[in-house]
This record gives C-alpha cells, structure tokens and sequence, in this order.
C-alpha cells in the first residue's frame, strides 16, 4: 500500500472523491488519505482468520492466494458500489478483483505497479524460471482455476491481461529500476516514487546522538525476522564511528551497544532524508525511497523480486548486493565503506535523484490519472 497512498491522497487532494477499498485490519493506514475506505474481510495472511503465513518457497501458492483473495474481494466491490459506480479503477498488482470489477461495469481501469512491469519479450526472457512454475501439476490447476474465474466473469479479459500486462498502468518506480526500459511499451507511465508526506513526518523519532554517520537497517515489513542478519551488521559497523537506526520488526535481537538505535519500526523516509548509508532487503519500495533521497544502499535480498532489484542497484552503481543470505561482519562492514565512500557512487547517486525527482511524484501520478478520465490516455 505504502507506494501509491501519497496518490490517493493528492486525488483527493484535487477535489476527485476516491472510494479505497481495502481489507479492513490496513483499514487505519488509508485513512489519512481523505478517501473514502471501505473495510472489506479479507483472506489474505494477516487478515482476522486467515492464515498467518504461507510457504514463501511455494511460489504457486504464493500467487493462488491473490487469485483466492480476488474471488473473495469481488462480490464486496459490487455490494459497495453498484449504487455508486466509479468513473475509474486503480488497483494494485494484487487486487485483481479491480479490473475485472471495471470490466463489468463498463469503466476504465489502470494498475498501479510497486514494482518492475513487463517488457516486450518478458515470457521469452523468463521462460526458464516461469515456465516450470506454470507447467507445473499445481501450476496448471492455479491456471486453470483464474482461467475459469474470468470466463464466469463475462468480462473478455484474459489471464495476461490481469496479471501481467495490464491494459494501462502507472509504474511508481524510477525507470531507472526498471530492466529492458527500452522495450517497454507506452501502456504503462513512469511515475516513479510517490511518498506521502505523512510517511516524511519523524513523529517522535530522533536520530540517535552523536555526529557520525547515520545507517539505516530495515528490511521492509515482511522480512524482519533476521536477527542473525542484523547481529552481523552490529559487529560489522562497531568500532567504525557509525550510529544505527534498526527497525527490526518483532525479531528478538538482544542487547545493542549505545550507538544502535533498536526499533519494531520507523518512519523510513524521514530516517532516509538524514542516512548516509541503507543496508536493505532490496524491496522495490525501499530502493525508491532510498534513491528519492539519494541514499547509497548494501542490498541483501531475501525473496521474490528482491535479488533481481539489488542486481539493479549494484547495475546502476548505486549500491552494492550481497547474494549471501547471512553475509559475513567482514562483508558487511566493506560493502558499507565501499558505498558510502565511493565518489563514482556519490556521483551517479546525486545524477539519479535528479533524474527520479524531475519525473517522479504523486502529482505526475494523479496527472496520469487525470489523462484517463479525460480520454487523453
């Protein structure tokens, strides 16, 4: 959600009346927008009843629970708005119950992709990963079943369609993430990072004290749970004048020396707009924020998109990745140096948070929005 709330909040902003629906336990975190939010139930993990987790290393599973949450989700978009019906659609790349609820009411639709969007030639490029996922036994029936479920659906939409090449979509990335950029097709607007500026309020953080330079540690809100990771990245930056901030979400991590700062969670972009350095999961929306405030980053991926989006860092030169899931002190501790001390690293950095900055941003975004209703676009 965290990548297209600042959108929603400048449509609103703009005077347009937005309906957010959303399951009802995320409900508190769009509000701030000034939409309207619909609480829905949900059988996504986390939601009230639903499983706490699924087996991430399954990767048919990891998408059969977005097909299962769109038959669920669908018949409440109906009971909420038939009465009311939009003008427009946005959904994310998971709430697939939106274009097919935007084919049956006959209104335009738009994805809002956090992440890396297909180019021309993606299936022939990733064949040899995808294609044993979708030829697979369960492959087939995940297949099979969203088939049946758009077919019910009397929409025409087609599987491609509303998984993977949406028919318009606004990528809230910087194109410089994006691989192949070349070949990507004008169905889909960069409009790079889109941070809302609540996410920029510090509440009631403060750095911790001292002068030297500021770390961030964070691995998102779904990858927390390496306190190994975390326990090298405190030996590999003691003694070396650094301060840390780690948000370490529910992981157990014990006692830190007093330079650490140890948190469940932050207001990341308000830690980002003082950090000189971002060790990082390599999540598509924290290498945004951190290329927003042109923060150099040591990427350790931990799942789905994440190795590929710290390859890009490093691609770039903005960063540095560490393929080992549990990298050394020693590798930590050079791969810092070598990022934040590097000119050429600083160079390109600044380079490309002119870049993201000049083309990025929920204005451009509700912009793009605007174009659709408008029958510009």
């Amino acid at each position: 959600m965290y990548p297209h709330l600042a959108v929603v909040h400048e449509l609103a902003r703009r005077g347009h009346r937005v309906s957010y629906l959303v399951g009802a336990h995320l409900a508190d975190l769009a509000r701030p927008t000034g939409a309207d939010v619909i609480a829905c139930t949900s059988v996504l993990p986390g939601a009230p009843g639903a499983p706490e987790s699924f087996d991430e290393n399954d990767a048919v599973a990891g998408m059969r629970i977005f097909l299962d949450e769109a038959v669920h989700v669908l018949p409440q978009v109906h009971a909420a708005l038939d009465n009311d019906r939009p003008d427009l659609v946005l959904y994310d790349i998971g709430g697939m119950a939106g274009p097919v609820a935007a084919a049956q009411w006959g209104v335009p639709a738009a994805q809002l992709s956090p992440s890396e969007v297909a180019w021309a030639g993606y299936h022939d490029d990733m064949a040899d990963i995808l294609g044993p996922i979708l030829n697979s036994p369960d492959g087939l029936a995940y297949r099979q079943a969203f088939d049946s479920w758009l077919t019910d659906s009397g929409t025409g939409l087609t599987f491609d369609e509303v998984t993977g090449a949406p028919r318009r979509c606004l990528a809230l990335i910087p194109r410089v993430m994006q691989r192949h950029a070349d070949r990507v097709g004008d169905r889909y607007r960069f409009v790079g990072p889109c941070i809302d500026p609540q996410r920029e309020d510090p509440g009631d953080w403060t750095p911790p004290a001292g002068d030297g330079p500021l770390a961030l540690l964070a691995f998102g809100t779904a990858y927390t749970d390496r306190a190994d990771v975390y326990r090298n990245v405190i030996e590999a930056l003691d003694g070396q004048g650094w301060r840390l901030v780690l948000s370490c979400g529910r992981a157990e991590v014990g006692p830190v020396p007093p330079w650490v700062q140890l948190r469940a969670s932050v207001p990341q972009p308000a830690v980002l707009a003082q950090a000189d350095c971002f060790i990082t999961h390599a999540g598509m929306g924290s290498c945004t924020e951190a290329l927003w405030f042109g923060v150099p980053m040591v990427a350790i991926p931990q799942a789905v998109d994440q190795p590929a989006n710290a390859a890009r860092l490093e691609a770039v030169g903005v960063g540095c990745h560490l393929s080992d899931p549990l990298p050394s002190a020693r590798q930590i501790r050079d791969a810092v140096r070598s990022v934040a001390t590097s000119p050429t690293v600083r160079a390109t950095l600044d380079a490309v948070r002119t870049e993201v900055r000049s083309h990025g941003g929920p204005g451009h975004a509700a912009d793009a929005v605007e174009d659709i209703t408008a029958g510009r676009w």
